[in-house]
């Protein structure tokens, strides 16, 4: 005979009590199997940014949704981690780029501690790419002309917006927006000096590509003392 621990609930809180067990069973069931591509080491760029070029261009042509979208996870000099979707806005052999406000959480915590891990999940081409490296500011002139580049609405929300701070009430922060609306015209909003973009410059990169039974491919490139980076297979 089969003994199972059995949870008892007064008939009030019955309808909770099968709510839990139905998304127990759900959970059991969400099950997927990779099985559209492979990763080889034969087949990779020796430099990973091109290797993320490549992986980068076949979902752009895939026109998947918010496909610049990655998880930035940062932590404070304590060790608190934090981790929140921004967007990819550029990236080249230096780096991963991304704008924010320096004065937000995020930008508090690389203060403290100048490192950060970005994951891109394309789920989709069954790929993931995660990103580990070091942090620093973009120059004044680079972020100034993301800056400009933006729609003025969005312009205006970087001054109007104390990101991350407590804030009266969503009408306080339409009356900020319509006090910088005043204060700026629409074709001459300047960057505010607490906001701008990070590089982040990578020391390891994994290319992961979802395969049957969870025998992932992953291959990692970590970066060396003189410039170039190993390419090792990570188990699953």
């Amino acid at each position: 005979m089969t003994v199972t621990n059995t949870l008892i609930l007064p008939y009030s809180h019955t309808p909770i009590l099968l709510l839990y067990f139905c998304a127990m069973s759900r959970f059991d069931e969400i099950r997927k199997d990779y099985t559209l591509h492979r990763l080889n080491e034969s087949e990779v760029a020796e430099d990973p940014i091109k290797q993320f070029e490549r992986w980068w261009m076949d979902a752009v042509k895939s026109e998947l949704p918010e496909v610049n979208a990655m998880t930035l996870a940062t932590s404070s000099a304590d060790g608190l981690p934090s981790a929140r979707i921004v967007l990819l806005k550029g990236f080249n052999k230096a780096g991963f780029q991304f704008y924010t406000n320096y004065e937000s959480f995020k930008g508090k915590q690389l203060l403290e501690n100048p490192r950060a891990c970005l994951v891109f999940f394309w789920k989709e081409l069954e790929r993931q790419v995660r990103i580990t490296g070091l942090v620093e500011k973009l120059s004044k002139e680079d972020s100034d002309a993301y800056f400009n580049s933006r729609p003025s609405g969005s312009r205006i929300g970087a001054w109007a917006s104390p990101q991350s701070e407590v804030i009266k009430s969503g009408e306080w922060l339409d009356q900020q927006v319509n006090q910088y609306k005043s204060r700026f015209s629409e074709n001459d909003i300047p960057r505010p000096p607490h906001w701008g973009g990070y590089l982040v410059r990578p020391v390891t990169i994994e290319f992961w590509q979802g395969r049957p039974n969870r025998l992932h491919d992953r291959l990692q490139y970590t970066l060396q003392d003189n410039g170039s980076w190993l390419i090792e297979r990570l188990a699953p």
